[in-house]
């Protein structure tokens, strides 16, 4: 569980990751051991939360808008 308060970004994976940008930002904090992955499926969203080295960036298997929803 992560407080609502805590979460910067709730972004869609597929989209996102077209970007060059992006997966070089994904890869640069999956080594840095930044990430964790929840899910136990295809991964659909990712979830950042925090800024600087508070930050923690949680993979997880239900989209984008679902998570949004539950944020609610």
């Amino acid at each position: 569980m992560v407080r609502s308060t805590e979460i910067v970004a709730i972004l869609d994976l597929e989209t996102t990751s077209v970007s060059k940008k992006t997966r070089e930002f994904l890869k640069i904090n999956e080594k840095k051991g930044i990430m964790e992955n929840i899910c136990e499926d295809v991964p659909k969203s990712y979830i950042i939360c925090g800024c600087g080295e508070d930050m923690k960036i949680y993979i997880s298997q239900l989209s984008s808008s679902t998570l949004l929803k539950r944020t609610e």
